[in-house]
């Protein structure tokens, strides 16, 4: 039986790539050159303004296939196969079709004889060797449905803006506007898309501040914030603001949210989109002034957000692993910094979007040793692609006790703050 990933591939509309794969071979080789596919994809398309639908899903997933699939491709057609003939092997040896070298353009006989597939974790999921071993190492036995898991397109969810809507309404909202949808799993105000490509941003529900387009993982992770109504959070990493609006929805008009963040642009983003849900979050800029104090903090830290790999297929390829190293000082000191703000009896969170336990419980445990006066609440929340269905996360939660509040003496610089991914990736 093949893994999901691969089967998803036989279902694809590949014979549209007829007479279309020449013009892709510039836009594979930027790809495999190290640039980021999104940006090459949406310049072909650009370019290509004729395509019809069924043209520009092929030319996406060609794209996208090349770039995530290089490593198990080059096992099938060679290691110096050309992007092509890569092309060719992802519709001959994954895809299943049998007039994969006709649509690429490429002469009869132009690949290698197939071979059976392979069986070793990297090459199978085409994986670097390091993510290989880190998901060895978290998952054990389970890492090939790990490696699945982060090879199949992430779902679309939403978060419907509770202040201004039920979710039940929504989903009728939205049915009515082409768009159809389910409630989530586990998070309680979430919606999971079931329309193809549906241009979410275009749609009146959106325009009114009706939803938000949020994973269901970082739904749950604003969850584990536990806001209440009439209560002050303090969201310290607060990026473009996802978690940002669920909280100050939490909190309602009787609450305050404050927001920090070193990127400007991304705080300029969080105002607009807390002008359009109607949302009141004071914002901050890189620092929370220093007398603040707040009934929850959540630091959603930066980190090598390896549990997000879905949403980038090639992303696996423009990481570089030497830059987690610095990571775990980093969310300490942040963490740290965050634990000056929350008041006696206040609560503090810790998240990360990654699957390294370096990132994640040893940073916990670490915060801990220096900080006493914080009690461990429930058991951490993890969340994985291939158990949850969510992209990965995790989240520790402390109690602050009744004692007199001292001031964290780390300093953080804006840099050291970014969510920025570690270069190369870009977000």
């Amino acid at each position: 039986m093949p893994d999901r990933s691969i089967a998803r591939l036989r279902t694809l509309p590949w014979d549209a790539l007829a007479g279309l794969a020449p013009a892709l071979e510039a836009s594979l080789r930027e790809v495999l050159a190290g640039a980021a596919a999104e940006r090459v994809l949406d310049r072909f398309l650009r370019s290509r303004r004729d395509l019809d639908g069924r043209g520009r899903q092929a030319a996406a997933e060609a794209i996208f296939g090349v770039g995530l699939w290089r490593r198990r491709l080059r096992f099938h057609a060679g290691d110096a196969a050309p992007p092509l003939l890569l092309l060719a092997s992802l519709l001959r040896d994954l895809s299943g079709r049998d007039d994969a070298e006709r649509l690429c353009a490429l002469p009869s006989g132009a690949l290698p004889p197939p071979v059976a597939p392979p069986t070793e974790l990297a090459t199978r999921h085409s994986l670097p060797d390091w993510l290989a071993a880190i998901l060895v190492r978290e998952v054990g036995d389970e890492a090939p449905l790990l490696a699945d898991a982060l090879s199949l397109p992430g779902p679309v969810f939403l978060r419907v803006n509770r202040a201004r809507i039920a979710p039940e309404a929504l989903a009728a909202r939205l049915a009515a506007e082409g768009i159809e949808t389910r409630p989530t799993r586990l998070a309680p105000d979430g919606l999971e898309v079931l329309s193809p490509r549906p241009n979410l941003l275009a749609l009146p529900a959106y325009r009114e501040g009706l939803l938000e387009v949020q994973d269901e993982g970082s739904q749950l992770v604003g969850e584990a914030v536990g806001a209440l109504p009439g209560e002050t959070v303090l969201d310290l990493c607060a990026g473009a603001g996802g978690k940002t609006l669920q909280l100050a929805a939490a909190v309602g008009p009787t609450g305050a949210v404050h927001a920090c963040d070193p990127d400007a642009a991304r705080l300029a983003r969080l105002r607009t989109r807390a002008g359009r849900a109607g949302a009141a979050v004071t914002i901050h800029g890189p620092e929370a002034p220093g007398g603040l104090l707040a009934d929850r903090v959540l630091v959603d830290a930066p980190c090598s957000e390896l549990g997000t790999l879905r949403r980038g297929p090639d992303l696996r390829f423009r990481i570089d692993p030497a830059s987690f190293a610095a990571l775990p000082a980093l969310q300490l000191s942040i963490l740290e910094r965050a634990a000056g703000h929350v008041r006696s009896g206040g609560r503090l969170v810790y998240a990360t979007c990654t699957l390294r336990r370096e990132e994640d419980e040893e940073v916990a445990r670490a915060f801990e040793e220096r900080w006493p006066d914080f009690t461990r609440g429930d058991s951490p929340l993890r969340l994985w692609p291939h158990r949850h269905g969510t992209d990965g996360f995790f989240a520790a939660s402390w109690a602050r006790s009744r004692a007199k509040e001292r001031t964290s003496s780390s300093v953080v610089s804006q840099e050291h703050m970014s969510r920025a991914p570690p270069q190369p990736m870009k977000s």
